[in-house]
This record gives structure tokens, C-alpha cells and sequence, in this order.
């Protein structure tokens, strides 16, 4: 092979195109998923059997990557309602320290369902297996490839009974919450037949678009934007998910969600339902995004 040919063979390898298509382990998320929306799980119900089991996975994975919390053993405890107390739900915790900044990035993603009804398993594959393994794909990018940010992981509980955990890690952040610069946070991102993923936020947060958007050049899923103001066409998802928690603090949010298929909220949002390849890309996408804001935002 002449030496043009080998210094353009090492250059294509070299490039980060390649490089960003081997940073994601495919068969880890694909695994992930289909595992936190298994009937092993019965729908991840806070305080069930199932969301026992799917914390314990949590804590293993984020132990596995080295990752530190400012939580024991990665958990945090915490309680709501008047009548019918839950007490000891849980949000597992994870930490990887900035390498140029202690602003934080709060990257999260919700692991309850709604459990088992009349006898049928809700097993909740997009909403929010989907995003739970996102949120380890991106942890585990993220201890392999350094932030400038620090970043926190939290699997959130209980975010179908009115975004308790969201409310709960704002209410007692291992941090100031005046460190926190951004939250991320993924509730359904696994399932759209327009190929479309949307990220809610920018029109509260109007700088954070053109980065987003430069995130998103070239890749094969398309990023929109919108379901962030009343009145403009779109649902408003601005108190949809667990953003919200963090939204009331003044703390920007992007929000990266589908919208609603007709298996929402039904026994029938299965595993056999999610196109593969989109959901590997989208995570792909985000992970984009969230190395792009790290990169550029400085507040």
C-alpha cells in the first residue's frame, strides 16, 4: 500500500467521525433497556420489589465506572405525601468531577413506572427505561471522557407520582444550587416514526439553541425544538417532567423527549415496540449535545 494511502487510512481512523461512532457501546444500551423494562422489574413501581432490584443494578453500574456520590452507597432517601406516606423512595446519585470548572451539570432521567395493575406489568420501556439507560451510556462516555463541568447522574424515583425525586434532590443537592449551571434531563426517547427527538427549553433558555443545534448537524436523527411555551402550537412540556424541579429554581433545563405515542402509559409501551437504530441514534445525538454545552457554555 503506498504511504498516501496508509497516511489517509490513519487520518479517516484518526477522525472524529469514526472516533464518535465507536464511543457508544451499542449492545450495552440496547442490553440496558431491554433488561430495566423486563418483567423482572414489573414496572418499577417506588418501593416494589422490582424498584429494588432496579437500583441495585443502578449502584452496581455506576461502582463499575469508579464513579463517586456525594450520597452512601449512591442513594438517596427521601419521603412524600401527607395521607398514604411513601417513605424511603430513592434516587441513586452519581458524581464525576469537572476538569476545569465546578459548575455542575445535572444530567437526569426518571427509573419508575407505574408497576403492575389489575394483573398486567406496565412495563414502561420508553417512558422511562429509555432514558434510565440513556443516562448510564452518558455516565459511562462521560468517566472514560472527562468533563470540563462537573457532572451529577440521577436516576430519579417516583416522578409519576408528581416528580418527587426531582423535587427531592433539589431540595437537598449535595451542592449550592447556585453551582448548578444546567439541567438535562431524558423522559422518552426511544420511540418516533418521524425520527424526530425534541429538546424542550430554549425559548425559556435562548442561548443554549445554536449550540444544540451545531450538535446536531450531520447526524441521523432530527433534533426540534418547540413544546416549551404555551400558546405556540405544541403542548407545553415546561412542568412535564423532572426539569420542572429545577426549572422553578431559575436553573436552566433542556428537556429531550418524543412526543406521546399510543402507548403511553399502557401495558403495551414494550421492549418489541422500540426501533433499535433510532434509539441507539438519539442517544448518540444527545450525548452530542451534552459534550457541546459542556465544551461551550461558561456561566
Amino acid at each position: 500500500m503506498k504511504m498516501s494511502k496508509i497516511l489517509i487510512l490513519i487520518l479517516f481512523i484518526l477522525s472524529p467521525t469514526f472516533l464518535e461512532a465507536q464511543d457508544l457501546d451499542r449492545n450495552q444500551l440496547i442490553a440496558d433497556l431491554k433488561y430495566l423494562s423486563s418483567d423482572e422489574l414489573a414496572g418499577r413501581a417506588p418501593l416494589s420489589v422490582g424498584s429494588k432490584k432496579t437500583q441495585e443494578f443502578i449502584k452496581k453500574r455506576f461502582s463499575s465506572l469508579g464513579l463517586s456520590s456525594q450520597f452512601s452507597d449512591y442513594t438517596q432517601y427521601f419521603s412524600f405525601g401527607v395521607e398514604n406516606k411513601v417513605e424511603n423512595a430513592a434516587n441513586i446519585v452519581a458524581f464525576i468531577p469537572g476538569e476545569e470548572s465546578e459548575k455542575i451539570i445535572v444530567i437526569t432521567a426518571h427509573y419508575d413506572h407505574l408497576g403492575v395493575k389489575d394483573g398486567e406489568i406496565y412495563n414502561g420501556t420508553d417512558d422511562n427505561a429509555s432514558g434510565t439507560a440513556g443516562l448510564l451510556a452518558l455516565a459511562e462516555y462521560f468517566a472514560e471522557n472527562p468533563p470540563k463541568h462537573s457532572m451529577v447522574f440521577a436516576a430519579l424515583d417516583a416522578e409519576e407520582r408528581g416528580l418527587q425525586g426531582a423535587k427531592a434532590l433539589v431540595k437537598d443537592f449535595p451542592f449550592p444550587l447556585d453551582q448548578v449551571m444546567l439541567n438535562i434531563n431524558m423522559d422518552m426517547i426511544s420511540r418516533n416514526e418521524q425520527n424526530e427527538i425534541y429538546a424542550a427549553g430554549t425559548k425559556h433558555y435562548p442561548n443554549l439553541k445554536s449550540i444544540l443545534e451545531n450538535a446536531a448537524k450531520g447526524e441521523q436523527v432530527s433534533l426540534m425544538f418547540g413544546h416549551d411555551l404555551p400558546n405556540t402550537g405544541h403542548d407545553d412540556w415546561t412542568s412535564a417532567s423532572d426539569h420542572a424541579a429545577f426549572h422553578e429554581k431559575g436553573i436552566p433545563f433542556v428537556y429531550f423527549g418524543v412526543e406521546d405515542h399510543a402507548d403511553y402509559h399502557k401495558p403495551t409501551d414494550t421492549f418489541e415496540k422500540v426501533n433499535q437504530d433510532f434509539y441507539f441514534n438519539t442517544v448518540t445525538l444527545i450525548k452530542r449535545c451534552v459534550a457541546e454545552l459542556d465544551a461551550n457554555l461558561s456561566l
